[in-house]
Formats: structure tokens, sequence, C-alpha cells
């Protein structure tokens, strides 16, 4: 598990801890404690898809990342390739 997975966990697992144990312990009435429970699941959701936005951001750099050292491997290969030919066919005549 990465590291970013780990803080990402974490702060989920706060957030739900943390919402759940204000609600809790909260000597509201019924209709106050729904309205905070509506807002803290509001604001859990927005949280968490900013973290997965994170997430998704992260992900896609490194893919890309990855993708041109792929590419770059690719167009060394051709050009070792060539030059294997040319000393070939070199050395061959």
């Amino acid at each position: 598990m990465t590291t970013t997975e780990k803080v990402l966990i974490g702060t989920l697992t706060g957030l739900v801890v943390g919402a759940i144990s204000g609600i809790l312990f909260a000597p509201d009435k019924g209709t106050e404690t729904r309205k905070k429970i509506s807002q803290k699941s509001n604001d859990t959701i927005s949280g968490i898809k900013e973290k997965l936005e994170d997430l998704m951001n992260l992900v896609n750099e490194k893919m890309n990342l990855a993708a041109a050292e792929i590419k770059e491997t690719e167009e060394n290969f051709k050009a070792d390739g060539e030059r294997i030919k040319k000393d070939i066919r070199t050395t061959s005549n």
C-alpha cells in the first residue's frame, strides 16, 4: 500500500469517525441532529470526491510519465536496431 493510499484511508476514516462522534455526543433536537447529519454527510462526500480527484490526477500523471518512458524506450530500441542493421551490412560487405 502506497503512502498516498494510506493517507487517503486515514483521512476518510478520520472524517467518518469525527462525524459520527459529533452526532452521537450532540445534545440537540432531532431536527437539528438530522440537519447536522445531512451537512456532515455532504461535507464527507465532498471530501471523498476531492480526495478521489486528487488520486485520479496522480494516477493520470504517473500513467503519462510511464507512457512517455515506454515511447522513449521503444524509440531507443528502434534506433539501436537500425544501427545494428547498418553495422551488419557494413561488416558483411
